[in-house]
């Protein structure tokens, strides 16, 4: 059989004292962490559109990735051929699971109809190397932004006639995922959002949205799909302005159309920057929520304006990540997908792998001290007494709703004048570096 990777090896663990680019120095999958392996901890997941089609193209300058399985074209067979390039990597770099959009693997075609039939035969491909490899889809999804016909929007498009398009692209991206055993099923809005609220009936438009998300609900019943619904929060761009633009608004839009019970967040570290959020903040929200699902694992650069997807190497960042997906109780249907690209400088083939070794090296050393923090359980403590007052008294009656103005008043009266604790924060900080 073909190799498309012959010089990169099967990438192993071998600890922290290897000198060897191609192996793991923290992530070894097979250890346990708090109960649990690191694989199944971590449920890390490969995005096909990064891995196989990221020529490494930025707003200012065409791509420079050398993948030499690709012959340019948009045609089936290069589609196919790109399939076993695609399931070598997942191996060697020993990831289990993977992510799509439709149009990722497959072209459209010169008709709706024949890229049904183009889609489908490259599912059918996947689908053999998954039973011949083992590996697993974690999530598909839809392109619903790339073709010109989404220039304003699919599902919050002002044309019925784009919407019945988009409408029709979901139905058999929905399928694929359920015939590829997918265990989620991610609506990222690039385009359900405007550019300006002079064209804009902004209400129709949401109107619309709700619908939409409610025929794929319906059409899950329908085929048997028991996959969890993602959507992935993003506040622009290209857009002025998104629907789905943080945390808050997905889960506000979600009670708004009575859909909370269907759906839960992927949050993305590169959207919550852009958003003016930190990933903590993110995480929280849609925990608090009971609906944090999966992550796309990057880091942006807070001096670029725009979505760099950048690997995740920042151990502070992957610690408290890990921190939030401990204390919900770790992922069901979701983990960590790698919406991550090489830099445009590093193109040659050898340079994904290096990539994908720094991301899950980073998270497993997170996933380590994370585990250490809640373990020792200063943080916790800290916080629990910081909180103490609500525990009892009028404090817990404020919690169980029985409080009023009026008892509060009365009680207010009959106190000294509140001395306030400190909030320790620069203690804190300097306790979290000394698990780092």
């Amino acid at each position: 059989m073909k190799e498309y990777f012959p010089d990169i090896p099967k990438v192993v663990y071998e600890g922290p004292d290897s000198d060897n680019p191609f192996a793991f120095t923290h992530y070894n999958p097979e250890e346990v962490v708090a109960g649990k392996t690191m694989r199944e901890h971590l449920r890390f997941a490969a995005p096909y559109w990064h891995v196989m089609r990221n020529e490494l193209s930025d707003p200012f300058g065409a791509g420079t990735a050398l993948m030499p399985w690709d012959d340019g074209t948009d045609s089936l067979d290069n589609a196919l051929a790109r399939v076993p390039v695609f399931f070598e990597f997942l191996d060697k770099i020993d990831i289990d699971l993977y992510c799509f959009h439709d149009r990722d693997i497959a072209p459209e075609g010169k008709t709706l109809d024949e890229t049904h039939e183009i889609f489908a035969r490259v599912v059918e491909e996947l689908e053999s190397y998954q039973q011949s490899t083992g590996k697993s889809l974690l999530w598909g999804t839809a392109c619903l932004f790339g073709h010109p016909r989404y220039a304003h929007g699919a599902a919050t498009s002002p044309s019925a006639e784009v919407y019945a398009y988009a409408a029709s692209q979901v139905k058999h991206a929905l399928e694929a995922t359920h015939r590829l055993g997918g265990t989620g099923y991610v609506f990222w809005g690039g385009r359900e959002g405007y550019g300006s609220l002079i064209n804009t009936d902004m209400k129709r438009e949401l109107d619309h949205l709700g619908a939409f998300l409610h025929m794929a609900v319906d059409h899950a019943k329908k085929i048997g799909f028991e996959g969890q619904f993602f959507i992935e929060p993003k506040p622009r761009e290209p857009s002025t302005h998104q629907y789905d633009s943080d945390a808050a608004a997905c889960l506000n839009f979600l009670r708004e159309y009575d859909l909370l019970e269907h759906f839960q967040l992927n949050i993305e570290t590169n959207h919550a920057t852009l958003a003016g959020h930190t990933m903590e903040h993110e995480l929280q929200t849609a925990i608090g929520a009971g609906a944090l699902g999966s992550i796309d694992a990057n880091r942006g650069d807070e001096l670029l304006g725009w979505d760099t997807d950048q690997f995740p190497t920042d151990i502070y960042g992957t610690t408290r990540v890990m921190l939030e997906v401990l204390k919900m109780g770790g992922f069901t249907k979701g983990g960590l997908n790698f919406d991550a690209k090489r830099r445009r400088e590093s193109h040659e083939p050898e340079d994904l792998f290096h990539a994908h070794i720094g991301g899950m090296d980073a998270f497993a050393r997170g996933l380590k001290i994370a585990a250490k923090i809640i373990e020792d359980g200063k943080f916790s403590d800290f916080i629990a007494h910081r909180y103490a007052s609500f525990n009892t008294g009028t404090g817990a009656e404020i919690e169980s709703g029985k409080a009023s103005l009026d008892s509060l008043d009365a009680y207010a009266r009959g106190i000294d004048a509140p001395q306030l604790a400190s909030g320790r924060q620069e203690y804190l900080e300097n306790l979290f570096n000394r698990y780092l």
